[in-house]
């Protein structure tokens, strides 16, 4: 828990103690495609913004948080991710002359990311119908026209409902999509 306070202490001091900001960060609606869904960005700052991200996903299970076959296991649910992003590196990008536009970036963020009951499962039983991911990440997004990437990594804290939890060291996202509305 003193790690998490640490990290939260110095993601806001980063805001806090930031240079002048490149132009601002944009409210922008996402179709992401990958795991389809619909996702908007809101500037909390001149530096940070809140990422909602709401869809239907195909997810592998913790180790605490299902019980498993052999082989490949997955399932099919809808998903809530969350995000708060601290993009560091804008100002840097704008200098050298690269694409800073629509939230273009490297980050370093908090996020929580829900699944919801399943729709389709292979080779898996879940112990609980919600689970929840919680930590930091590093990630860089990239809007090229209305295309949008984003890739991010971090460890996580995992749990549901129940009570059961654990540790991931290393998990990944990737989202491809379409910008749908910019302001």
């Amino acid at each position: 828990m003193k790690k998490l306070l640490c990290f939260l202490f110095v993601l806001v001091s980063f805001n806090v103690f930031g240079q002048e900001a490149p132009p601002d960060l944009q409210t922008i609606l996402r179709a992401n495609i990958l795991s389809p869904g619909v996702e908007c960005e809101l500037p909390v700052s001149d530096r940070t913004t809140l990422t909602a991200n709401t869809g239907v996903g195909v997810s592998g299970s913790y180790l605490n948080l299902s019980y498993t076959n052999s082989g490949i296991t997955y399932f099919v649910a809808p998903f809530l991710d969350l995000s708060y992003k601290l993009f560091y590196n804008r100002d840097s990008r704008l200098t050298k002359g690269k694409n800073i536009a629509f939230n273009s970036g490297n980050y370093w963020s908090l996020r929580l990311l829900t699944n919801f009951k399943e729709i389709a499962s292979h080779n898996i039983i879940r112990k609980d119908n919600i689970d929840f991911a919680f930590g930091p990440t590093w990630g860089l997004q990239r809007s090229y026209g209305k295309f949008h990437l984003l890739f991010d990594v971090g460890p996580v804290y995992y749990f549901d409902t129940k009570g059961n939890n654990g540790f991931f060291p290393i998990a990944l996202q990737l989202n491809i999509g379409f910008d749908l509305k910019r302001w």
